[in-house]
């Protein structure tokens, strides 16, 4: 049964690994768009969400059918756990990419406004930290775990500095005020993005760990 246990573990690997690099994908595509004030591919993430809900639930009950067929215990365990919290973080940035790529789509029927932030350094450094988080997960990397937590301050300090800003913006310049809030909006989901990426770090911690470090400010421990 072991045997048939790690044949099916990989398997799910397989399935979450493609998970997260379509979801990747879509972030950057997403971003991408905003960008280059391109409603085509604005449209297209926003219709590719259907595919990335099939594959969710696919890892989903693939998952559960593995706990209810072999009864797993200690690392195979944690494995198939984390894979379903690490699965619901993707689908959730999918869902992200989507929000982001509905912005742009509006603001690529408008005046093209300037963004009162670094939208493409949050931009980056939110599919940085997903990308590491999903490679981290691949290799189980732990150090690089704990780097990518220790990231998400950077992030937050993007969201508070482009709040300030736009608040400034709203105030002298109120008629681009739908382009302002739909660029809170973008920014809003972009620090979720990178709140998701922590997540999945934290995930793989708990799978090479057994720590569960959610809400403690912690290094690295071996």
């Amino acid at each position: 049964m072991s045997r048939h246990l790690q044949k099916d573990i990989e398997a799910l690997k397989e399935k979450i690994i493609a998970m997260g690099g379509l979801v990747e994908d879509r972030v950057y595509q997403a971003t991408i768009s905003i960008i280059n004030r391109d409603k085509a591919l604005a449209q297209a993430v926003i219709n590719g969400d259907e595919e990335i809900d099939t594959i969710d639930v696919s890892i989903d009950e693939e998952s559960m059918k593995l706990l209810a067929l072999y009864q797993p215990v200690a690392i195979d365990l944690r494995f198939i756990v984390a894979v379903m919290k690490i699965n619901n973080d993707l689908e959730r940035v999918g869902d992200l990419a989507v929000n982001i790529a509905e912005r742009s789509a509006f603001l690529a029927t408008r005046d093209p406004i300037e963004f009162p932030f670094d939208l493409r350094a949050m931009a980056e450094k939110a599919e940085d930290m997903l990308t590491r988080s999903i490679d981290a997960f691949i290799n189980l990397d732990v150090k690089e775990a704990y780097r990518i937590r220790s990231e998400d301050d950077q992030v937050d300090a993007y969201n508070r500095e482009m709040y300030a800003r736009i608040k400034d913006d709203l105030l002298n310049q109120p008629e681009n005020i739908n382009g302002l809030l739909h660029a809170v909006s973008i920014g809003r989901h972009l620090e979720r993005i990178a709140d998701h990426a922590t997540n999945i770090a934290e995930e793989v911690i708990y799978l090479v760990q057994a720590r569960i470090v959610r809400h403690r400010p912690e290094v690295f421990k071996e």
